[in-house]
């Protein structure tokens, strides 16, 4: 009988968050740096065909990058009761990643 309650335990799905907890790592988070680095790239290049120099182009994507993060949030505080400084955090932490790709890659 104590295997199967060890075995069954241990097939057991991870406890859920508690209600309103926001949590450093999780599918969310991932989807907030990769959306970030989305955005960043995009209107990097977009700036770029338009004509703005490199470095116009990178400061305005992080500028567009941020008013998106920000404007989400802003929208969660609305609709979910919720901000989360740790969501900002991801976002830009992707828009930085995507920046550091972009500077290496220009010509």
């Amino acid at each position: 009988m104590r295997g199967f309650v060890l075995m069954f335990s241990l097939h057991a799905p991870p406890a859920a968050p508690p209600p309103g907890a926001d949590p450093w790592f999780g599918p969310d988070k991932v989807k907030h740096f990769f959306v970030s680095a989305f955005i960043q790239s995009v209107t990097y290049g977009s700036l770029r065909s338009a004509g703005v120099s490199h470095g116009g182009a990178i400061a305005g994507a992080t500028v567009v990058t941020a008013a998106a993060g920000v404007g989400r949030e802003i929208h969660d505080l609305r609709v979910k009761g919720q901000f989360s400084l740790r969501d900002l955090a991801w976002d830009a932490a992707g828009a930085g990643a995507a920046t550091v790709l972009l500077a290496r890659t220009v010509r």
